[in-house]
């Protein structure tokens, strides 16, 4: 059974799922509210919270025009220049330091998704446990490279992402010697929507990988995740933000607190429902046997008597034989006297 590790926690069917909280540009550009969203991460019992390495230069031009503009209608962004966006969500990389040690001190896994390749050379000098692949760049074979060859395990988002894209970028990682690679199903929309999410991609992405498969999700509320846990997720992945009310780069698709703490405790409902196949009662359920309806003497008859559909009847509790011998028993003679209430077995007639 594909396994995995992040940190100190293993990632697992056997395991409850692994609760990534993306920091993401919520922050809006203050080290203060980065570190109440670490607390509120912590608090709200997630397991790690994730960070993006890049600045406005690293990851495009400084160009106010033509391809550079977002102009996509019901695009959250529409309107600004794609070097106007990442200057209002970048993470300065003064800041990744503290907050990861803020995170270590409320006991949250830190890790982050580089964007380039100084991106990494700067995260491993913060020793980073894991690295994230966005889904915009699950093509970008030179950065797959470059995170794979750190040996550290490998988080990969499949947002837009064809199936020999996938198997290109898997081989890459795998090529220069990435041991572990946890893929996350994801819908580059923001907001996504849950008919366009595809949760039922996910066991076919286990078996076609051989890899543990998560959600990366951007829809709004927990559904979807907890859709996902029932189908074999054993990593969630949401974006998240004290409150969508403040703004943000992307507070629309955000949850809040109150929303992550309900993740975390119905996703781990989810996967303890899962339990294995079984038929029969549970342990559990050993009890509640008696309440079934089995066969009783509904009158006081005597030695001798027969029994008919007066005298006997199929009633809770569960005590006597089983419903399905009524007919069987109808007719016979009982051998002593009874009182109403009897449990109806074979040796009274």
């Amino acid at each position: 059974m594909a396994s995995g590790k992040i940190g100190n926690i293993n990632i697992g069917l056997r395991e409850k799922p692994f609760i990534i909280a993306e920091m993401s540009g919520n922050h809006n550009q203050s080290l203060e509210r980065a570190f109440e969203i670490v607390e509120a991460a912590a608090k709200a019992g997630a397991h790690a919270l994730k960070l993006q390495t890049y600045t406005a230069d690293t990851i495009t031009l400084d160009i106010k025009e033509g391809d550079f503009v977002i102009s996509e209608e019901n695009n959250l962004w529409q309107g600004q220049s794609l070097y106007e966006l990442y200057q209002k969500a970048y993470t300065p990389w003064e800041w990744h330091e503290p907050i990861m040690d803020k995170a270590r001190q409320l006991g949250l896994i830190c890790f982050s998704s580089p964007f380039d390749e100084s991106a990494v050379d700067f995260l491993e000098t913060l020793n980073v446990p894991a690295y994230k692949i966005a889904s915009f760049e699950n093509t970008d074979i030179p950065l797959i490279r470059k995170v794979a060859a750190t040996g550290k395990p490998m988080i990969m988002s499949t947002g837009m992402a064809t199936l020999e894209e996938l198997s290109e970028s898997i081989s890459a990682a795998k090529h220069v010697g990435c041991e572990e690679i946890i893929l996350l199903k994801c819908t580059s929309t923001y907001p996504a929507s849950p008919e366009n999410s595809n949760v039922l991609t996910i066991p076919d992405m286990r078996e076609r990988f051989n890899c543990e498969v998560g959600l990366s999700d951007h829809t709004m509320g927990i559904g979807t995740a907890i859709a996902a846990v029932a189908h074999g997720a054993t990593v969630i992945e949401k974006h998240f933000t004290l409150n969508r009310n403040d703004g943000g780069v992307d507070s629309a698709f955000s949850i809040e607190p109150n929303e992550l703490a309900a993740l975390v405790e119905e996703t781990e409902r989810a996967w303890h429902a899962l339990g294995s196949v079984s038929y029969g009662p549970t342990k559990a359920e050993e009890e509640s046997v008696k309440g079934r309806r089995s066969l009783y003497i509904a009158q006081d008859i005597k030695a001798g008597d027969v029994l008919n559909k007066e005298n006997l009847r199929c009633v809770r509790p569960g005590h006597g034989l089983a419903p399905k011998h009524y007919e069987q028993v109808l007719g016979k003679k009982v051998i002593r006297d009874l009182k109403k209430g009897t449990p109806m077995n074979w040796d009274l007639v």
